[in-house]
């Protein structure tokens, strides 16, 4: 790794055009003190004193892309209400392109509203609609993704699948053939639902424990044995080209081709896991679209998941400090 010049990875990352496919949301925390309990029910009565909306879900796998300086567009469909009216300003925000992000009236924008107190959460209340887009929603998304890839020829598409609707198996299976035919790279951060419809994809990054639910597996000590046993079975369902699995404070697994390796987690202050799971897709995709290279592309988002866990909430990586610890940790 010591021949890789990370500052001229990092400034070839502007001219990357990257779509993200998936499940839009905002995440909401509502921040307050607990000083009493409720006269009219066993609950703590929480007095609010800030309110912070973040973006989420599939977003924040683009606002990670984003804040890398890749050129960034959301494809979905949400709500046609407030929240995805917030949802959009947050994007454009962001430089985050919203062209083919489609507003339907039969949906709402999902919203995760959290409620904490002395950094605990208390309470989290789900505004969401979670059935699959009907065939009008599903084929006027179909439309626009197809518009994207003929106008902005990215380079890689994200699948980034929350179990919200948006992705079904006949939009996936569609998608994937077409960046088959334009030679766009695919990636995917799959969820139980539709986890075998990814087939084909080149890089599929689901966690351990989704992995062995999708195989039925028993929990096992985590090895490279093992884990090639999970590629193995896994690339016989899906004829993908690499597994690509983020063991939580094991690090991650790579196994695609003759090559299979685990790397293991850097030493951190974890505050909160939510949210490194986009990182991590967001920075191995691009960093596999710069490069073709699936072991450069393993050790930074691994050293990119680390770094968002050190921070409270969903946040995006910030670009010059993951820059500074590739230099640190990846060059001898």
């Amino acid at each position: 790794m010591a021949s890789v010049d990370f500052n001229q990875l990092f400034e070839h990352f502007p001219s990357i055009r990257v779509g993200v496919i998936g499940d839009v949301m905002l995440d909401t925390y509502m921040w307050g003190k607990v000083e009493r309990i409720s006269p009219e029910a066993p609950v703590p009565v929480v007095a609010l004193q800030k309110k912070e909306t973040r973006i989420g879900g599939a977003g924040n796998v683009a606002l990670n892309l984003a804040s890398l300086g890749a050129q960034v567009s959301i494809l979905s469909v949400c709500g046609k209400d407030e929240d995805g009216e917030q949802l959009r300003r947050m994007f454009a925000d962001q430089k985050i392109g919203t062209e083919f992000l489609l507003g339907s009236e039969k949906r709402i924008t999902t919203n995760k509203i959290r409620v904490i107190s002395r950094n605990q959460q208390m309470m989290r209340l789900d505004s969401e609609v979670t059935a699959d887009l009907g065939y009008e929603d599903e084929n006027r998304l179909l439309l626009a993704i197809q518009t994207y890839i003929a106008q902005e020829k990215p380079s890689v598409v994200i699948f980034e699948d929350y179990n919200k609707g948006v992705l079904a198996e006949n939009l996936i299976r569609k998608v994937i053939a077409l960046c088959q035919v334009k030679g766009i790279i695919t990636t995917v951060d799959p969820k139980r639902k539709n986890f075998f419809a990814y087939r084909e994809v080149d890089i599929f990054k689901p966690n351990l424990k989704e992995v062995r639910e999708g195989l039925n597996l028993l929990d096992e000590a985590v090895t490279k044995e093992s884990l090639d046993a999970i590629h193995a079975s896994l690339h016989e369902r899906l004829e993908h080209r690499i597994s690509f699995i983020t063991l939580s404070e094991k690090g991650v697994y790579y196994g695609g081709g003759s090559r299979s390796r685990i790397i293991p987690s850097h030493l951190r202050n974890i505050a909160d896991v939510s949210g490194a799971g986009d990182t991590v897709i967001a920075v191995a995709s691009l960093v596999y679209a710069a490069t073709n290279d699936m072991d450069l592309a393993a050790e930074t988002a691994n050293i990119a998941g680390g770094l968002v866990c050190e921070e409270v909430g969903t946040v995006a990586i910030d670009k010059e400090r993951l820059l500074r610890e590739c230099k640190i940790l990846l060059t001898n």
